[in-house]
């Protein structure tokens, strides 16, 4: 699949907010602050993983596996899919 320039930017964004947010937890574990605090922002981190990860499937899914079905290689992509949507979701 080939990626735009816009799309790569924004998931490369996403990526640098979330890479900031794990420092910003270290140093907060660092400075032993509060713990609820600490957990808000892991749950922020998730959020921000599962925005880029779910960014990612709809990509694969709208391009390489729908070029798939549409060249008779479905089933293998599909099955790719289903396998990385339940790791995904653990």
């Amino acid at each position: 699949m080939i990626r735009t320039e816009k799309y790569k930017k924004g998931l490369l964004s996403g990526l640098k907010t979330v890479e900031g947010q794990v420092r910003g937890i270290a140093k907060m574990v660092e400075e032993d602050r509060y713990c609820v605090d600490i957990l808000v922002q892991l749950a922020a981190v998730k959020a921000g993983v599962n925005k880029i990860g779910l960014s990612i499937l709809e990509s694969h899914t709208r391009g390489c596996v729908s070029m798939a079905i549409k060249e008779g290689k479905g089933d293998e992509h599909i099955d790719e899919l289903i396998d990385i949507l339940s790791k995904f979701v653990k």
